[in-house]
């Protein structure tokens, strides 16, 4: 009869891993692993899932305009996230300038929204709405396909100092109401929150609008943007003044007021076409035919 005999290595692979546990156990390194292990890990848990930490009210404040009841919802949107596939409401989540551009994409009559944490669980959104000094209108021509003709279409929206459209103007409000229009000649769509007038073009237009009223006594009509170094006056008069953002504009106010002064009487301005001041020197003028 054969005997058959097991070899004893299984027990002895046993014990060596008993062993090496055991030493695991005893060494210094894996202890210090096992504590900062720990120590994220409870760190995490406070950071985005306490529920000390969690946004659980939301106040709005500068909103006159936009609807308090969207901003909330909003925000709400913003701040629910998730970590590691686990919802959370996070405090320390929160990134504020993100928040302020995609804010400011869906409300364009907001110029920013400063976000505050009053600590443990509270949301402060101050949100500084866009003012409006005047519209901003362009002509758009499109096809009328039953009569195949062009027609063209005078489209405006509310403009603020810094030359950014956000708002359309109500079709109840007369565009002549506005003591600020800008025209411009281009024919491109332009989106809520874009800046359709340079910041160079605004200032000028502004300087312009308040020199003529101030110290000549002459209210404008409309400013027309004929490209970026062009901006047409028309005056409630009827006449236009030309003027030439390159050159010196305070010496082109000068030579105005000159030109008024001495070629043009006050009763015969209605009777003028144009004013030129983009030229050096000279203020060529011409009456209408």
């Amino acid at each position: 009869m054969i005997r058959r005999y097991r070899k004893p290595y299984r027990i002895k692979n046993k014990r060596s891993f008993s062993r090496l546990f055991l030493k695991v156990l005893k060494s210094r390194f894996f202890w210090l692993f096992f504590l900062i292990l720990f120590s994220v890990g409870a760190v995490s848990y406070t950071v985005f899932f306490n529920s000390f930490f969690q946004i659980k009210e939301i106040r709005v404040s500068g909103n006159q305009k936009i609807q308090t009841e969207d901003i909330k919802n909003f925000l709400d949107q913003k701040i629910s996230q998730r970590f590691l596939f686990f919802p959370t409401k996070s405090i320390f989540l929160i990134n504020s300038n993100k928040v302020n551009n995609d804010f400011r994409e869906n409300f364009p009559q907001a110029k920013e929204v400063k976000i505050k944490i009053k600590l443990p669980d509270i949301l402060i959104a101050q949100v500084k709405e866009r003012i409006e000094i005047g519209i901003w209108c362009q002509n758009l021509k499109f096809l009328d396909d039953e009569e195949s003709l062009i027609i063209q279409d005078e489209k405006c929206f509310l403009i603020d100092g810094a030359g950014v459209i956000f708002e359309v103007l109500d079709l109840g409000k007369e565009k002549e109401s506005y003591n600020l229009k800008i025209k411009s000649q281009e024919e491109k769509n332009r989106e809520f929150g874009e800046q359709v007038v340079e910041n160079k073009q605004m200032t000028s237009i502004l300087k312009i609008q308040e020199s003529l009223k101030n110290d000549l006594k002459i209210d404008t009509q409309e400013f027309i943007l004929q490209g970026p170094d062009r901006i047409n006056t028309k005056t409630r008069e009827g006449w236009e003044i030309y003027f030439n953002l390159k050159e010196d504009l305070d010496w082109q106010l000068t030579k105005l007021k000159a030109a008024l002064e001495k070629e043009v009487p006050k009763e015969k301005r209605g009777d003028l076409e144009y004013i030129d001041l983009r030229f050096g020197n000279f203020a060529p003028l011409k009456y209408k035919d």
